[in-house]
C-alpha cells in the first residue's frame, strides 16, 4: 500500500510540475498578458495541493526506502534518489514556490518587464531541472520495485 501511495503522489506531483511548465511556455509564447497572468494565478493555488503531494512521496519514499536497505545495489540507487530528492527539495523552496510568488504578484498588477522575463526564465530552467530529476527517480523506482531492468554498467 504504501508503494503504491508513494507511485501516486510522486507521479502526480510530476505531472503538476509538467503542467506548470508547459501552461507557462504556451500562455507566454501563445496568448495574452491577462491569459499568463491567470496561469501565474493557478500555479500559485496549485501549490497547496503540489507541496503536500511531494511532502508524501518523500516520506514514503524514505520509509520504502528503509526497507530496501543492506541489498548493495539497491543502496546504490537508493542513494541517488536521496541525492536527488533533497536537490528537488532545495530548488522547491529555495527557488520554485519564491518565485510562484514573486511571478504571481507582477502578473497580478500588471508589470510584463523585464524582470518578469528574467525571472520567468529562472522558473522555467528551475522548472526543468526538477522534471529531469524527478524523472530519474521515477525510473530508479521502477528498477527498485522490479518493473524495469537495472543495466549492468550502472
Amino acid at each position: 500500500m504504501k508503494s503504491l501511495l508513494h507511485a501516486i503522489a510522486g507521479t502526480a506531483a510530476m505531472l503538476i510540475i509538467a503542467s506548470f511548465w508547459i501552461s507557462t511556455l504556451v500562455s507566454e509564447v501563445f496568448m495574452s498578458h491577462t491569459a499568463v497572468a491567470e496561469v501565474k494565478h493557478g500555479i500559485l493555488f496549485t501549490l497547496f495541493l503540489l507541496v503536500p503531494l511531494m511532502a508524501v512521496t518523500g516520506g514514503s519514499g524514505f520509509s520504502l526506502g528503509k526497507m530496501k536497505k543492506g541489498i548493495s545495489s539497491w543502496d546504490r540507487v537508493l542513494d541517488r534518489k536521496k541525492m536527488r530528492m533533497a536537490i528537488i527539495v532545495v530548488n522547491a523552496f529555495l527557488v520554485m514556490i519564491p518565485v510562484a510568488f514573486f511571478l504571481n504578484g507582477k502578473a497580478a498588477s500588471g508589470e510584463f518587464d523585464a524582470v518578469f522575463y528574467a525571472v520567468q526564465a529562472l522558473e522555467l530552467l528551475a522548472g526543468g531541472v526538477q522534471l529531469a530529476l524527478m524523472r530519474l527517480n521515477f525510473r530508479d523506482g521502477l528498477k527498485l520495485a522490479g518493473k524495469l531492468r537495472s543495466q549492468a554498467n550502472e
